[in-house]
């Protein structure tokens, strides 16, 4: 077994509990190798789909602090192998055919619309109906995490259903950097350019902001980009910042990033947020109580990929236990993060808030007043407390007028209750929640 891989497992099974690590990382068997890859077998196209959804990234990271250089993370599965010495013999030329395998699961359908991705989601779908016509080049900017990768992956996806004969190069800067140098060092440049000019339909890049102060790389970009764009060839490109922004980049490819369409994708909103959750738990085949999908998106508000990793989390944790997601669960499985005082809203914030929305005083919640006016808006607050504050019962019992604790959780269950029988006090729930986390 290849010390690289022997290394990387020791380091993640550090890592992980033991039932993870045996279960997902155990079958796992190195077939190869080389400087740019490792290539994996796995047992089934389900096994490869999970480790590529909750793992990936702790593997390729891994991976490249023991191999002390990024490594491409290749699998196989033992399923669809007739011969495991050809695909070792073949997987540089695949490789070569191939770029990097789009994701199937990163479609149109699949990708949540809301005012902070709008434009950009309608600029790749006006792409799709009119390839090196509409917007070439498209340049997609934003944070990471807020799906630039998976809005460029649908468009090649899209593109190749519509013709599966396109020659679609997809590749991260990383990659193209790497398979530059490659080619310069073995004499073969010709193939390279051959692979990225003549032999290319669309050419997707992720985060060109890597090829910035390596001038080589640049040259061949620029040249390679002049081709394309001249045989009206569709280029995306992505970046964690405006084509300006970017130190180090010459200022003729900041020009011509500018000859088309520029499109940049904002952190989502709540209600986003929130259906995201939603739409990945419907895919995933988990039923996502509405309180815990509003309880998690306040707790990540930048990064898409952190909040489906929150959720990815949560449902590993209940899978494996058995036992169903609601509050409670959410609140310990995700605990580490909750303990972050950023994340938290105070006692005091809620009551004002609660007793604003009710028209009643915070005195009137603490006191001993027992009249609906009162006693629903008083159990809201406690509610709210509880899941957004991170305070104990007995806690907020103490807070409330030195009540008990077993008041304090009567009254939470009771709006628990109340949210899955009550529209308008799952509305009022929400409204609430939502002025909380901004």
């Amino acid at each position: 077994m290849d010390p690289i891989w022997i290394n990387t497992l020791s380091v993640i099974q550090k890592k992980l509990d033991t039932h993870q690590f045996n279960h997902w990382f155990k079958p796992i068997v190195c077939e190869s190798v080389t400087d740019e890859a490792i290539v994996l077998r796995v047992p089934d196209r389900f096994f490869q789909d999970w480790l590529e959804d909750n793992y990936l990234e702790l593997l390729q990271s891994e991976l490249q602090q023991c191999a002390e250089s990024p490594l491409e993370v290749r699998f196989t599965c033992e399923s669809l192998d007739s011969s495991k010495s050809n695909l070792v013999q073949n997987v540089r030329s695949q490789r070569q055919d191939d770029s990097i395998p789009l994701d199937r699961r990163y479609n149109f359908d699949r990708y949540v619309v809301g005012p902070s991705n709008q434009f950009a989601h309608a600029a790749c779908m006006a792409v799709t109906e009119a390839p090196g016509r509409n917007y070439n080049p498209l340049f997609i900017y934003g944070g990471v995490g807020l799906g630039k990768t998976h809005l460029m992956q649908a468009i090649g996806n899209e593109l190749r259903r519509r013709n599966p004969s396109t020659r679609i190069r997809y590749i991260s800067s990383e990659t193209y950097i790497n398979e530059l140098i490659t080619s310069i060092r073995t004499e073969r440049m010709d193939e390279f350019r051959s692979r990225y000019r003549r032999n290319c339909d669309i050419l997707l890049i992720d985060d060109i902001q890597f090829i910035a102060g390596k001038d080589r790389t640049q040259i061949e970009f620029f040249h390679t980009f002049n081709s394309l764009y001249g045989d009206h060839k569709q280029i995306v490109i992505t970046s964690d910042r405006f084509p300006q922004e970017i130190q180090g980049l010459e200022e003729r490819l900041k020009s011509r990033f500018q000859w088309g369409l520029i499109a940049d994708i904002q952190p989502p909103e709540l209600e986003t947020r929130v259906a995201i959750l939603n739409r990945k738990a419907a895919y995933d085949g988990v039923h996502l109580p509405e309180d815990v999908a509003m309880f998690l998106a306040q707790h990540v508000k930048n990064n898409v990929r952190e909040l489906e990793g929150m959720l990815i989390r949560l449902t590993a944790h209940c899978r494996i236990s058995g036992c169903p997601i609601d509050m409670d669960v959410a609140r310990h499985v995700l605990k580490d993060i909750l303990e972050s005082p950023a994340t938290r809203v105070s006692i005091q914030q809620v009551q004002k808030l609660v007793a604003s929305h009710y028209n009643v005083s915070v005195a009137d919640l603490k006191g001993g007043r027992r009249h609906r006016a009162i006693a629903q808006p008083r159990m809201i607050a406690m509610y709210l407390i509880r899941q957004h504050a991170g305070s104990s019962y007995p806690e907020i019992g103490r807070r409330f007028g030195n009540r008990d604790h077993s008041t304090v959780i009567s009254a939470v269950k009771k709006i628990e209750k109340q949210l899955t029988t009550n529209n308008d006090i799952r509305k009022t729930v929400l409204e609430l929640q939502r002025s909380l986390v901004g």
